[in-house]
This record gives structure tokens, sequence and C-alpha cells, in this order.
């Protein structure tokens, strides 16, 4: 399986920033270049223990649907999301937040596999890898822009 890490720091709190990632709006809005919608949205449309999502988006000028479990939810710490269906043969998203000077150490880890054996390993290490990288990175941008843009900064 492909395996990648990011981290960033937020000018924020742990609290906020865990509960920004949980945010299904702020999802969707990170992914809006893509097309990405909630075909079916959690159950009071917020994430929490147990939710399911399903979401709707093209890549590589393709439609597909991919539907997630989020479970093992530990505020203000992490919390996991994982594929229950959908284009890989299998995809773990572990997030993660930890007290830093500076506000929040938010670290992303992916795992993932492409389907198709061989065939799914070279496309993961040629394409796909650097492609989910950019994505994650879009939406933390977009999470740092809109914690960080209330105006809310922490001492040095």
């Amino acid at each position: 399986m492909a395996r990648f890490v990011l981290e960033r720091v937020i000018a924020a709190p742990p609290a906020e920033v865990f509960a920004a990632a949980l945010d299904p709006g702020l999802h969707v809005r990170s992914m809006a270049r893509h097309g990405e919608t909630m075909v079916e949205a959690p159950a009071g449309g917020v994430f929490s223990e147990g939710s399911t999502v399903t979401w709707r988006a093209r890549h590589f000028g393709i439609p597909f649907r991919l539907r997630s479990l989020v479970f093992d939810i530990d505020p203000p710490r992490g919390f996991r999301d994982r594929q229950i269906a959908g284009p890989f043969g299998a995809f773990l998203h572990v997030h993660e937040f930890e007290e830093h000077p500076r506000g929040t150490l938010m670290r992303d880890t992916i795992t993932f596999r492409s389907p198709f054996g061989p065939l799914g390993r070279l496309v993961d290490r040629l394409v796909m890898r650097t492609y989910l990288q950019r994505l994650i990175e879009e939406r933390n941008d977009t999470i740092t822009a809109e914690i960080e843009g209330r105006g809310r900064t922490l001492s040095p």
C-alpha cells in the first residue's frame, strides 16, 4: 500500500482545527474546483462517530462516487475516515492534531491502494500519490485560510 504524511502548523488551538477538519461544508468548499458534492450527507449535517458520507466528484476527467466512514473520533486529538465503497482498493485517512508553540500541528496520514494489482501499484507510484498529496494540500489550504482568516492569531 502507498502512504504519505503531510504536516502543517495552523495558528489556532487544536479544538478549533479539529472542529474545522470535521466540518463537511468546509470539505465541500475545499474541493469546489473538482465539483465535489455530498450525495449523502452525515446525519445531522456534522460528522460524528460512525457517520457515513457519499461524495461525488470528477478527477482525471472521470466522475466517481466515494463513500466514507468516520470513526475513532477523539476530540481534539484526531479521527479517521476510510473508504467503504468507491474507486480505491483501500483508502484510510488519519487526522491528528497536536499542540504546537504557534498553534496546532495538523498531521494527515494517507494510506491507499488503487485496484488492479500490479497495474494499480504502478499508477499509485507514478500518478496517484502526487495527485492525492495535492488534493489534501488544497483541503488544508482551505482549513488554514478559513481559520486564520477569522483574524485569530496566537502569540509566537
